[in-house]
């Protein structure tokens, strides 16, 4: 033991540093005092999140030397590529944009990351939209929109990432989605995957409406639309979950199935999230490297 810390003591000391990385961490603290608050207007580019962000979008020397290092070739793996604020007195915007690195699988990477871009672009171009009919309009409004990541489970098998939208007018909205990743196989997982048939659907439904209805029964502050609970609702209630249901894998390794706001409860339940017994799944599972 003392022989392997003293040998990753001495591949830590000789660890190459890129020949630039006094000046970029120079320009990323300069830059990070300069940011305050955008005027609408005037928030036009991309924003770094952070100086080791930074140093591993602009330095693929100092990127390279941090994944040779046995210690954290494993922890680089989703870190803030860019941030798009807006700080105005009725209009609030924060949208963290991740970025997946490290995968060998560069051709899964660049999608993961191009479309978490491309996502995030979107929703900041209609929130600009947004405001600027507003003030056509003369229209006095608060606008707000938060959008970002939460890393729900990593560890040697498995890679869950959500993502999350909160938008908020005279009433206030999430929705979520997430991308779970087979760190070994390297690729994206899906709920069909994971299932020798679609019969999963009719098991997890059964078992979700069990769980709503002892929820309600327990705490008469939970309400879910479901026809088994006779509410006198005039909206559509929950049935089913979709065949590609939001869905991600727990650090426990149990299947986790998420529904947005609204969705199957009113507004104030938010989003409500519900852990699948692995028991009455394991008949129907591919396998049990994922779900155990």
């Amino acid at each position: 033991m003392d022989k392997q810390l003293e040998k990753l003591r001495s591949d830590y000391k000789n660890v190459p540093l890129p020949n630039d990385l006094d000046e970029i961490v120079k320009n990323a603290i300069q830059r990070s005092k300069s940011r305050r608050r955008f005027p609408i207007k005037s928030v036009t580019g991309l924003t770094a999140a952070a100086v080791f962000v930074l140093s591993l979008n602009t330095s693929p020397t100092f990127a390279k030397s941090l994944s040779n290092f046995p210690v954290l070739r494993n922890v680089v793996k989703v870190l803030t590529f860019t941030e798009y604020t807006v700080n105005e007195p009725t209009y609030k915007a924060n949208i963290k944009v991740p970025s997946v690195s490290n995968l060998k699988n560069k051709d899964l990477e660049q999608s993961l990351n191009q479309k978490y871009l491309k996502e995030n672009q979107k929703l900041y171009e209609e929130f600009k939209k947004e405001i600027s009919s507003l003030e056509k309009n003369s229209t006095e409004a608060h606008l707000g929109v938060d959008s970002g990541y939460e890393v729900k489970t990593d560890n040697e098998d498995i890679l869950s990432i959500e993502r999350y939208v909160v938008n908020t007018a005279a009433s206030s909205s999430t929705t979520m989605k997430f991308d779970t990743i087979d760190k070994k196989k390297e690729i994206l997982l899906s709920l069909p995957i994971l299932f020798k048939d679609k019969s999963y659907i009719d098991i997890i439904n059964k078992n979700i409406k069990e769980q709503m209805i002892d929820q309600m029964n327990k705490d008469e502050g939970k309400i879910y639309w479901i026809p088994e609970a006779n509410l006198d609702y005039s909206i559509d209630p929950f049935v089913s979950i979709k065949e590609n249901q939001n869905f991600y894998i727990n650090k426990d390794y149990k299947l986790v199935i998420s529904f947005d706001k609204y969705e199957v409860a009113p507004g104030y339940m938010g989003v409500v999230e519900f852990i699948i017994p692995t028991n009455i799944l394991a008949n129907i599972l591919v396998g049990n490297h994922y779900i155990r």
